[in-house]
């Protein structure tokens, strides 16, 4: 039997296993409580509960109790009942995904009217008692009164996240989940499509050791639970438009015109007619436009051909879109102010959601759902800014579509079979085709000189991938006791991963070289992963514990060379797969009826993104003189590793919950990660001495802090959330790359040995929030948010002049704005919105000069001597970087009608 049959055998046993035992990860939530007497204290066994408006109920047992597992999230009247007692309603309860919600309900013997009903209004609870580890879940209701555009912003204002990086960890180290099931694209560690908000009914972020259910993350797990169709018809259409109001125009050109934001989104549910209202549908789409804040003047395109060679600047050749002149510097600034003005980080998105639900009775529910999404942006190049049509478009089409069946045996047990896959393609180049006549040699990129934008020229790397990958699980819940809830599975991944990159050569017939020379690279893999997980919940009255452990197995379905010093003729041999056993614990303790401690610890392993398994898969190591540029998505003579091990992740975590009040809490949490195992290079030689870089596990960091949360519960017009995060995060190498470049300076750089501030090592960050007003009414929300600066490395005279990382960046500062008033008119709902991104237009500099360690200004034209370039600009103008900065002032204004 061949390797690859021997794969495809073992993941069709995997499948049809987990038809038979798996798990339940995270979409929903669970409900106990007690129904007592009113006036004896007494428990009332056989009292119905009812979510109100699905067909979620239980009945209390002998002692008064009720468990009831398997309740989507969100907020809903809960209705207790009994024959010879009045009716109790609790209005605005909050289901949280994994997580136990209680209730108390007192019936009162019948002295009302019939049909009168006792209504009860549940708060929020300030402390989680069966909260094992840091985790935030944010409602529909939530989101929706926030100054944010995407399910990202969402994320970075939680304690612990700093731009992407949970506590301190690497980019691609968090997994994140649709509905429970996770849709990573394994090639980069990104999620394969954006949820839009108008679709997400709740939104939890966990940033400490998550349970045993959720694999192949180190620093967090992000979980999106999406709207399911409701049985009446609910719909709205939401449509806004935008600019940016800044008056630094001296840095971002074209920022006194009207540069539209434009976004529309709609959204509609209810029920299929003819099915008996058990058919039911939720869709929605948007459309999002957004020119960006950095624009470029079309002053050359790639085929301008211009001649900045004199010494003298009187003599030099300026050729403008096709027109020639003799350069002075009075025509140079006036082909600038004159040209058009093109934009240069701009972002077009299209979304579509469709998700359908079938009720078969109150024991099996079918659900089917499908997003897809367009999107299509650019991302600045400063060396392009007066030649614009020369940088890279990039493009992605993502699908991802899931099928799953949930069958209730009985309250206490439930399982749900699910199916999902997803489809994502990448594209990067200028145009499309690689024989379009407008693309020109290499050479031309060369006509400018030092400090210059490019006259003339274009990118000439084109690079295409595609990710596809299907997953099937069958999951299983049981509350097996009162105070213990059992969960288990498997779950199967089978991955498709195709690439193809290749250098344009318009200067010879072929255009593209051959599969055998430099600048021509394509693979196609197929890797699987296998999974299985215990958790064990235990709730007691003096204790929550969260027990598990998780097994990971995965073979990578790639090569890799024997001999080092001749990589591309040496033989190969298949790389092994690999597994691991990682335990999860967790224990809440309460230490009053209003404080609880929890202690947790975890292992955590995670295969490095797949791009890092596949790069230069011939094993090809070129003359560093021979090579022509650097391609977009990987450097040249760095060889990709089949054979990497998991990166692991050692996490303990203590913290504290206290409600201080009826409307106040608090929350403290201390936590430590060891990381081993990281990705970096090693750099070899081959027997000609030539240098090349492979991908290992060598490097590592640890990671502690300590984060601080402040909530006053919404209550009198007021709510407000404050948290604070002090964080070191250090390690050996911030880049995996950073061994190989370290290796081709001149003279080479020896790499770091001791531990330095990782690039987005973030000392102090406090984010608050204040929102004022009357829910439905009237409603304004400020965000403000602070952060220390983050590292750089200090140079002069580009020669480094400090341990790396050593200096610091200047403080950031947001303040945004969400502000909407709400009115019914014709029975249906009309809001007015406002919203303020960066409202004091504040210059953040997310990026600054080595030299000085600021963004606004370098020490460079003091090394040139002053001396003007060899081109259009002077030192002064290419000295200017807008995208070392934040967005400026951002201001949208819009209209939502619902019913």
């Amino acid at each position: 039997m061949t390797r690859n049959s021997i794969k495809i055998t073992t993941f069709v046993i995997f499948f049809v296993i987990s038809f038979f035992w798996s798990i339940f990860a995270g979409t929903t939530g669970k409900l106990v409580g007690l129904v007592i007497d009113a006036d004896t204290k007494e428990p009332l066994p056989g009292a119905n509960i009812m979510v109100e408006n699905t067909i979620y109920g239980a009945a209390t047992d002998l002692e008064g109790t009720f468990i009831l597992l398997g309740v989507p999230p969100g907020i809903y009247s809960i209705r207790a009942n009994m024959i010879g007692y009045t009716d109790v309603v609790t209005i605005n309860v909050r289901i949280v995904s994994d997580k136990t919600t209680t209730l108390e309900f007192k019936l009162k013997e019948t002295s009302l009217e019939l049909g009168e009903t006792i209504e009860v209004i549940a708060e929020k609870p300030l402390v989680k008692k069966d909260l094992t580890s840091t985790e935030s879940s944010i409602g529909r209701d939530v989101i929706e009164l926030l100054p944010v555009d995407d399910f990202n912003d969402v994320v970075n204002l939680q304690a612990g996240v700093v731009d992407g990086h949970f506590r301190g960890g690497r980019t691609g180290e968090v997994a994140y989940l649709i509905n429970g099931v996770p849709v990573n694209d394994v090639y980069s560690g990104d999620i394969v499509v954006e949820v839009e908000n108008n679709s997400i009914q709740e939104l939890t972020v966990i940033s400490g050791t998550f349970n045993a259910e959720y694999g192949q993350a180190m620093s967090g797990v992000v979980n999106i639970v999406t709207k399911e169709g409701t049985s009446t018809y609910t719909g709205s259409v939401k449509a806004y438009v935008g600019d940016y109001v800044s008056s630094h125009d001296e840095i971002f050109w074209n920022i006194e015109n009207f540069n539209p934001i434009l976004d529309l989104l709609g959204d509609l549910s209810g029920s299929v007619p003819g099915f008996n209202q058990k058919l039911t549908f939720f869709a929605s789409g948007r459309y999002f436009h957004d020119e960006g804040f950095i624009f470029g003047k079309k002053v050359f395109v790639p085929t301008d051909i211009s001649d900045f060679s004199a010494e003298n600047p009187e003599d030099r050749i300026v050729m403008s879109q096709g027109e020639t002149y003799q350069f002075s510097e009075e025509l140079a600034q006036q082909l600038i102010d004159d040209a058009e003005a093109v934009p240069m980080n701009g972002s077009d998105r299209y979304t579509g959601t469709l998700k359908l639900t079938y009720r078969l009775g109150n024991l099996d529910k079918l659900s089917i759902e499908g997003i897809g999404q367009f999107r299509e942006w650019q991302d600045y190049s400063h060396e392009f800014r007066l030649n614009p049509n020369g940088n890279y478009n990039q493009n992605q089409q993502s699908i991802t579509s899931a099928a799953s069946w949930n069958h209730i045996f009985n309250q206490r047990s439930f399982l749900d079979l699910r199916y999902s896959y997803f489809y994502t393609r990448y594209t990067q180049k200028v145009y499309d085709d690689p024989f379009d006549p407008r693309y020109v040699p290499d050479f031309m990129l060369m006509v400018s000189g030092a400090n210059a934008y490019l006259s003339s020229g274009q990118e000439m790397w084109n690079f295409d991938r595609s990710t596809s990958t299907h997953l099937a699980k069958l999951d299983f819940t049981s509350q097996v006791t009162k105070t213990q809830q059992l969960k288990g599975g498997l779950e199967a991944k089978g991955h498709r991963l195709w690439m193809h990159e290749y250098y344009i050569v318009p200067d010879v017939p072929g255009r593209i070289p051959p599969e055998t020379t430099i600048g021509n690279n394509q693979y196609l893999h197929y890797p699987i992963e296998l999974s299985a997980f215990l958790q064990d919940k235990m709730e007691f009255i003096y204790m929550v514990v969260n027990a598990g452990i998780r097994f990971d197995y995965f073979d990578p379905d790639g090569e890799v060379p024997t001999d080092f010093t001749r990589p591309t003729t040496s033989p190969r041999e298949k790389a092994e797969p690999k597994w691991k056993i990682s335990p999860r614990f967790g224990i809440a303790y309460p230490i009053s009826e209003r404080g609880v401690i929890h202690v947790s610890y975890g292992h955590f392993f995670q295969i490095p993104n797949f791009e890092y398994l596949y790069t230069n898969p011939e094993f090809e190591v070129y003359p560093l003189q021979d090579i022509p540029s650097q391609p977009p998505q990987s450097l040249l003579n760095t060889m990709g590793n089949a054979d990497l091990k998991p990166q692991e992740t050692v996490i303990y975590e203590i913290g504290l919950q206290q409600q201080l009040s009826t409307l106040y809490g608090i929350a403290v949490t201390a936590f430590y990660k060891d990381i081993r195992n990281l990705l970096g290079t090693e750099v070899h030689k081959t027997f000609q001495g030539d240098r090349y870089a492979r991908y290992i596990n060598r490097d590592y960091a640890f990671v502690r802090g300590i984060t601080f949360e402040f909530e006053k519960r919404y209550s009198g017009g007021v709510g407000a959330n404050i948290d604070y995060t002090y964080q070191i995060a250090k390690g050996n190498a911030s880049d995996p790359n950073s061994a190989f470049l370290d290796a081709q300076t001149d003279p080479p750089k020896e790499t770091e040995k001791q531990m330095v501030p990782l690039d987005w090592d973030r000392r102090h960050q406090i984010n608050a929030s204040l929102s004022l007003g009357n829910p439905g009414k009237h409603m304004a929300t400020v965000v403000a948010r602070y952060g220390t600066g983050l590292p750089y490395t200090p140079t002069f005279q580009n020669i480094q002049t400090a341990v790396e990382n050593n200096g610091r960046r200047p403080d950031e500062f947001y303040v945004d704005i969400h502000a909407n008033k709400t009115f019914i008119l014709f029975g249906l709902r009309n809001t007015f919105f406002l919203k303020i991104y960066n409202l004091f237009d504040r210059l953040n500099e997310n990026e600054v000069f080595n030299d000085t360690g600021r963004a606004g200004y370098t020490l460079e034209p003091l090394y040139v001597g002053g001396l003007r370039p060899r081109g259009l600009n002077t030192l002064e103008q290419y000295f200017i970087r807008p995208d070392y900065y934040s967005e400026p002032r951002r201001i949208q204004i819009g209209f939502e009608l619902g019913f």
